[in-house]
């Protein structure tokens, strides 16, 4: 779900959907003034801007962003975060594993749409069975390829495959 505050997404929507998740992931693209509509999600992955704003933290080191990752899951009621931090790669934080994953993105053309394409592959990952680290490590190498493109882009399976 992208939330891109234009009316779509209420705390009714998501109550229903956490309500129908048990049989899927559901992974959450936030806005911070909804913070409190995602509840009960898998994951939310808000962006370095996000994370700080919710958590009124500064995030500059991996200890930063330890600390406004756990912040952020309080804070959302989410199982876990995955905070995207542009060049510094991703903070992924979760009741059974936390840790950096580094930037793989060799050259920033335009950022405009890695997020969901972040959002798009951790579900496609999640939803095929892959560990929540793994589905992490992925969507890292799939939004590496989209920045090092212009305008809103796509990832292909052999464009990714080619990265790994």
């Amino acid at each position: 779900m992208s939330d891109y505050l234009k009316g779509v997404v209420t705390r009714r929507l998501v109550e229903a959907m956490v309500a129908i998740k048990a049989a899927r992931p559901l992974v959450v693209d936030p806005k911070i003034p909804h913070l409190a509509c995602y509840a009960g999600a898998t994951l939310v992955t808000p962006n370095l801007q996000e994370a700080e704003t919710a958590t009124h933290r500064r995030i500059r080191s991996d200890d930063d962003a330890r600390t406004a990752a756990h912040q952020f899951r309080e804070q959302a009621q989410c199982a876990s975060v995955l905070i995207t931090r542009g060049e510094a790669g991703m903070w992924l934080c979760d009741a059974q594993v936390e840790g950096s994953i580094p930037a793989v993105a060799r050259e920033v053309a335009d950022v405009t749409g890695a997020g969901d394409t972040v959002a798009a592959t951790l579900v496609l990952a999640l939803a095929a069975g892959a560990t929540l680290t793994d589905a992490a490590l992925l969507a890292n190498y799939a939004a590496g390829i989209v920045v090092g493109k212009f305008g809103p882009a796509t990832v292909t399976a052999d464009e990714l495959t080619a990265s790994i």
